[in-house]
């Protein structure tokens, strides 16, 4: 099987030009300096370290626009060099997950997460194709890390902690972030994220470099600069879908700036109400799924935004989604809400079984899907992460609102919430992302125990298990199913 090396290019990832009558002349950024690649080999760093800052000379490069186009049409062949389709069969492939017993950790990340206090993760999305991971945490940095090289070796055993090849800060709180769907680490043009922070616009950060790209800057009625609570590529990655406060706005990926088509979720007193938490489309059938902090779920269609149907069961204002491979089933979680539902399309409204875990806090907790849909992982606050078999039969009795679907297994991951889920696609690897904020209580005093010579308590010693981990979930060494390096 092979699958994407590492990103190991030199080279900047430039978003085309935007149309000057529909785009604001600011809306991207200026030339920016080079600086010095962090996640490349070293001699790549060395030659990025000695680039002298300043414009670099005028060269043609396509827009993402036209990229996300030809990319779609090429989506079979990188999922064959993905590992994702058997070409010889013409079957799809699907690594080869085990849940029969806990996983193995592999490595992670935890030194990065001590250096500022009460910082913490807020969860871990692999990309596209693989060969990194990107995480969010409470100092409000995106970071990437690579696979470990460890990985693409022939033999591997322990692998050293991970470090992160980029950081990007943002200037407050991240709302949310996302990969570029057709992201493929041998063509750079198709290599960024975009992200949404308190009080900014949305940024599209270059994820070979770490430089700010491009900006997507949505206003209000009253034409205030507003923040996304929500972000998601479409499938083709032609369009950008920001939620807001009852009102979807869609961008259009190559053109960067203000210019957007409004879809309102609320009219005349009538649809969806509540910020926008989630959107999520289905890889079957063009429509896609809104959530909101108001406990609904709204279904609509993707080419003009017409509402379909909506969605009500939860206990707690909706945080996440999450369509079946196959486009037949939609699972949401909420926020203090014990439930994950389960709803069948083909049936609208109708639960086909909920699964219950741990959510105590506002916190956002991530769940995943494997590539086939059969095994639903998710973590909760206590630090146990789940999993469900998806093709079992839930179980029904008449106290229960909805058919209860038993874990297969259940492990614990971490003495402190796990808030992020992600599974690789094409190796039997989970990534998960554990911490939450911690408050001292109001009768605690760290000045009061200095001033009478006391050591501080153990309360304010106690800062969680804030850290990134990787875990191998296959019963074999990952000989077999390993990462080939390309030459």
């Amino acid at each position: 099987m092979d699958a994407k090396p590492p990103l190991d290019h030199q080279v900047v990832l430039e978003l085309g030009q935007p149309d000057d009558s529909k785009v604001d002349p600011g809306a991207i950024s200026g030339p920016a300096a080079k600086v010095p690649r962090l996640n490349g080999s070293q001699e790549d760093e060395g030659a990025a370290a000695e680039a002298v800052p300043g414009p670099k000379p005028p060269k043609e490069e396509p827009e993402i626009g036209d990229t996300a186009h030809h990319l779609k049409e090429e989506k079979e062949e990188d999922a064959i060099d993905g590992g994702e389709m058997l070409a010889e069969e013409g079957e799809y492939y699907f690594p080869t997950y085990d849940f029969s017993q806990a996983p193995k950790p592999l490595t992670g990340s935890w030194v990065e997460y001590s250096h500022v206090q009460e910082n913490f993760l807020k969860g871990c999305k692999w990309a596209p194709d693989g060969t990194c991971l990107l995480t969010n945490s409470a100092d409000n940095t995106l970071r990437i890390y690579n696979l470990p090289a460890e990985l693409y070796a022939e033999e591997w055993g322990t692998i050293s902690e991970m470090s992160p090849v980029l950081r990007m800060a943002e200037g407050d709180t991240v709302y949310d972030y996302c990969w570029f769907p057709l992201m493929n680490s041998s063509d750079p043009q198709t290599c960024f994220v975009a992200s949404s922070s308190r009080d900014n616009p949305i940024h599209i950060w270059d994820a070979f470099y770490g430089d700010l790209r491009a900006t997507f800057r949505p206003y209000n009625h009253l034409d205030e600069l507003t923040a996304a609570h929500s972000l998601c590529f479409t499938p083709d990655g032609s369009q950008l879908f920001c939620g807001f406060d009852k009102i979807v706005r869609v961008f259009d990926t190559s053109r960067p700036g203000r210019m957007c088509e409004n879809r309102p979720t609320l009219v005349k007193k009538q649809g969806q109400s509540g910020i926008i938490s989630c959107i999520a489309f289905s890889p079957t059938q063009p429509i896609y799924a809104c959530t909101s902090y108001s406990k609904t779920v709204g279904l609509y269609s993707q080419a003009e935004g017409d509402p379909l149907t909506m969605l009500h069961g939860h206990q707690g204002g909706i945080t996440h989604a999450l369509f079946s491979p196959d486009g037949f089933h939609l699972f949401t979680g909420g926020r203090k809400d014990t439930e994950i539902l389960c709803w069948d399309l083909r049936q609208p409204g109708e639960v086909l079984f909920s699964v219950s875990r741990t959510v105590a806090t506002n916190q956002r907790l991530y769940f995943d899907l494997d590539p086939s849909g059969r095994f639903l992982l998710s973590g909760d606050t206590e630090g146990l992460v789940s999993v469900w078999d998806t093709a079992q039969a839930p179980s029904s009795s008449n106290n229960l609102a909805h058919p209860l679907l038993e874990p297969t297994l259940q492990f614990q991951a971490l003495s402190d919430c796990v808030n992020g889920i992600s599974l690789h696609p094409s190796l039997p690897l989970l990534a998960t992302a554990s911490g939450q904020r911690k408050f001292p209580d109001l009768w605690d005093s760290e000045d009061d125990d200095q001033e009478k010579g006391r050591r501080p308590s153990a309360r304010h010693q106690n800062h969680g298990d804030n850290s990134l981990q990787l875990w191998w979930c296959s019963l074999g060494t990952g000989a077999e199913e390993k990462p080939q390096a390309h030459p």
